[in-house]
């Protein structure tokens, strides 16, 4: 269904992610709005771990409500204010996205609405029903 695109000629993505995905015509598209690390409970851990955490099961949430799964993904876009924060982020990112990778990006913040919050995750689906 979705097409990957690595080309020779540009450098090997450097995690779990590809560099393009082509989706066929006649796709649903589903965007997310940003999911900060922050429970139902108002409850925001400490650790950008946890944070993260709950960044994913939030936009599985509403994957989910929309008839998708993280198969569906095709580009994550994460936010974190630390460069230190970088493998942690990535560890989490990497136990929710499934094959093909979507494609990745991930930029350091100097912060967000409140000071607590470390990571915000955001994303984009495609499936054909």
């Amino acid at each position: 269904m979705k097409r990957v695109f690595n080309p020779p000629v540009v450098r090997k993505p450097f995690g779990a992610y590809n560099h393009g995905l082509l989706v066929p015509p006649g796709a649903s598209l589903l965007v997310t709005s940003g999911q900060l690390g922050i429970s139902p409970d108002d409850k925001i851990p400490p650790d950008v771990t946890r944070q993260a955490d709950l960044c994913f099961q939030a936009i599985g949430a509403i994957l989910e409500e929309a008839g998708m799964t993280y198969a569906d993904v095709i580009r994550i876009s994460g936010f974190v204010t630390s460069r230190e924060d970088f493998p942690a982020y990535m560890v989490v990112r990497d136990r929710y996205t499934l094959d093909p990778k979507p494609v990745s990006t991930l930029i350091v913040v100097g912060g967000f609405t409140r000071a607590e919050f470390l990571v915000e995750v955001e994303v984009t689906a495609a499936k054909v029903f």
